[in-house]
């Protein structure tokens, strides 16, 4: 019988907690079943196994980072936009490293919910992004430089890569600024 008030949310919840805590390779079964007050077969009846139970982080994670991103660039457009979608990027991650590790994963082609999810999230980047009037293949290469930018460098920063006494801050909005000044050239 299940544990009263344990489902497949609360504990991919659980999950999340310990990897934004440790990390995503630290999460496994039995230490959800540990924070969760139970043994570890219980967790069975919630989950198919760590692979899902991390598959459950990521699908967690993005759906987090895309209200975020949303809520960030919602009245704003072009280069506004971009900037806001920037900073929601990098404080979801920095705020949430676990599951946004997890979000960061490529999934499975044959999964097709979690591929309609980092679908949508690029969609949100692509929408933002179309005020600064780019063509539609220009906005993918556009989608793809704003991407790979800000998670490598929140990527960095999680992993303690700035170590010199410059403002990280200050780095990150030289950054975006560089990235919407190119994108405003094109």
């Amino acid at each position: 019988m299940a544990r009263r008030g344990l489902d497949p949310a609360r504990v991919v919840e659980a999950a999340a907690r310990l990897a934004d805590a440790d990390g995503l390779p630290a999460v496994t079964l039995a230490r959800v079943a540990a924070a969760l007050d139970v043994r570890t077969p219980s967790l069975y009846n919630h989950v198919d196994g760590l692979d899902a139970l991390r598959r459950g982080i990521a699908l967690l994670g993005i759906a987090e980072l895309i209200a975020a991103l949303r809520d960030a660039s919602v009245g704003r457009s072009g280069a506004d936009a971009l900037r806001a979608i920037a900073r929601a990027q990098r404080a979801y991650a920095l705020a949430h490293p676990g599951r946004y590790a997890a979000a960061a994963v490529s999934p499975p082609p044959d999964d097709a919910p979690w591929q309609a999810a980092g679908a949508e999230a690029v969609a949100v980047v692509g929408a933002a992004l179309r005020g600064l009037d780019l063509g539609e293949e220009e906005q993918i290469h556009a989608i793809r430089g704003v991407r790979a930018a800000v998670h490598g460098f929140a990527a960095l920063e999680l992993a303690g890569g700035f170590g010199m006494a410059v403002d990280v801050d200050a780095s990150f909005e030289r950054l975006v600024d560089t990235l919407a000044a190119g994108l405003a050239r094109r």
